[in-house]
């Protein structure tokens, strides 16, 4: 009788044990927060609130107001935000969370970067259906800690497709089944990619008209960038086709990049009509033919996501951008930093000083290229295309608002890229995006104005996601966990 009782104790105390354990590594979830004395910037475009102080309840803001006016609830937790900046949670429109590994690696190590870092809503651009449902599932469940997410799933591309997973769709047949079996799976949006022929592109169009569901991706190279807007594109990703729309030779141009290399073709003859046809693009833009077709995208209110982030990091690499010293590569896994500067290498071979002058000359057009584009009111959102090679998941996201600032965007505009701007495209804004009673609970708590530098939104004193605070410590520690996991794969 008194084994069986010890052995019983033995069970409750290890059962106390896990439970006490469980709660130390949760999220605290009190009956509220009141984060009292703070300087709310609203995402709304007003100008910031001194001394305000804005209480959550039950996984929603439940009020905003001055702090001499508010009634703290009993039993909330109360952060002194005094000398501190509160903004709406981050959102990073275009991510791949299975994009570097299938599928425990991705998971692991960007959900941890991307809430260390603010960001409270992703849009993937590209994965498995049946895994991001179940990552979603967990992470609404409470399983997980996660930003809220909104996918495409597969791309559908010509053949052979540029990227997988993919659908090829090469005719109207195969658009309509790919369509109608992606909505049917619950899909947010459709994905087009760059191989996609005229016929199967307009009539993934039509069907996705049709099944009142957005498609959203690549200009295909066979496609304009107009005709992209007019065929009711809802967001354009990279600038892709962009430029080239700008261009007073676009179509001879495009021809150009549609004829297929000559069989036998040499490394440097490659290089030799790659830098031709760049040197004829860069020479031919112009602002009137940019300008109307900038009006095009605003009467059809064709969103862009320039991923300038990418653009830099990636597509138009210069040495000085090179980032294996970049001390954050300690939070990515060893074999995905392989595979970043495999692909790396593979795009410096053979690259000389001109091939460097015209891609910070690519660059600076791009940037001009968003700047005028917001001048005319062309819908902006954030997006950085991590975890592509040498984009941070997280981290990339705050380059990526540095980088709408050098364009020209204001710092308020750049927030409101990564909050407003995304949640109305969502079609959320009347539940997230800036911080107002009744919204959902996502909030990141800053130590310095962003409107007075960019790149004080890196300056992260704690996070509420979805009603749950994360402070520093919290934050300090999910970063941990990902350098631990990074080392161990």
């Amino acid at each position: 009788m008194f084994t069986s009782l010890l052995r019983s104790l033995r069970l409750i105390l290890s059962f106390l044990c896990f439970a006490l354990l469980l709660t130390a590594c949760s999220p605290r979830n009190e009956e509220g927060i009141a984060i009292t004395h703070v300087t709310v910037i609203d995402g709304t475009g007003a100008n910031p609130s001194n001394d305000f102080t804005v209480i959550v309840e039950e996984k929603r803001i439940a009020a905003v107001g001055p702090s001499s006016a508010m009634r703290i609830p009993n039993g909330a937790r109360v952060i002194d935000g005094k000398g501190k900046f509160l903004i709406p949670g981050l959102a990073d429109m275009h991510i791949h969370l299975t994009g570097a590994g299938e599928p425990g690696g991705s998971r692991e190590f960007i959900l941890s970067l991307l809430v260390a870092n603010g960001i409270t809503t992703v849009r993937d651009m590209g994965g498995k259906v049946e895994l991001l449902k179940a990552l979603r599932r967990e992470i609404n469940s409470g399983r997980r800690l996660g930003p809220q997410i909104f996918f495409t799933g597969p791309y559908l591309d010509g053949n052979p497709p540029s990227f997988q997973p993919s659908i090829v769709v090469q005719n109207t047949a195969q658009a309509t089944d790919a369509v109608d079996k992606l909505a049917s799976e619950g899909v947010d949006f459709i994905k087009v990619q760059s191989r996609l022929q005229p016929v199967p592109y307009y009539s993934i169009a039509e069907e996705a008209k049709r099944k009142e569901i957005r498609f959203v991706g690549h200009v295909p190279d066979s496609i304009t960038a107009a005709a992209a807007s007019d065929a009711g594109q809802a967001s354009i990703e990279h600038l892709t086709g962009v430029l080239l729309g700008c261009s007073t030779r676009e179509e001879e141009l495009r021809r150009r990049q549609l004829v297929p290399p000559p069989q036998h073709e040499n490394q440097e003859q490659v290089l030799e009509r790659e830098r031709a046809w760049t040197e004829d693009l860069l020479e031919s833009y112009s602002a009137e033919k940019a300008n109307g077709l900038f009006g095009k995208f605003l009467a059809n209110q064709t969103w862009q996501v320039p991923t300038l982030v990418l653009l830099v990091d990636l597509g138009y690499l210069v040495p000085e951008r090179d980032a294996p010293g970049d001390a954050r590569l300690k939070y990515v896994p060893n074999e995905v930093r392989q595979n970043w500067r495999k692909t790396r290498d593979s795009l410096m071979d053979g690259r000389v000083a001109k091939d460097f002058e015209q891609r910070r000359a690519l660059v600076k057009q791009s940037l001009e290229t968003v700047n005028s584009m917001n001048k005319m009111g062309v819908r902006l959102m954030a997006g950085t295309d991590a975890a592509a090679p040498d984009v941070l998941p997280g981290f990339g996201l705050h380059e990526e608002l540095a980088l709408l600032v050098e364009a020209g965007l204001t710092p308020m505009q750049a927030l409101q890229a990564a909050t407003r701007s995304s949640a109305e495209f969502l079609g959320r804004d009347a539940q997230q995006g800036t911080i107002q009673p009744g919204k959902r609970a996502d909030l990141v708590l800053l130590e310095a104005n962003p409107l007075e530098n960019i790149h004080n939104t890196q300056r992260i004193r704690g996070v509420i996601l979805n009603g749950k605070l994360l402070d520093r410590g919290d934050l300090d520690a999910m970063l941990v966990e990902a350098e631990q996991y990074a080392l161990s794969h």
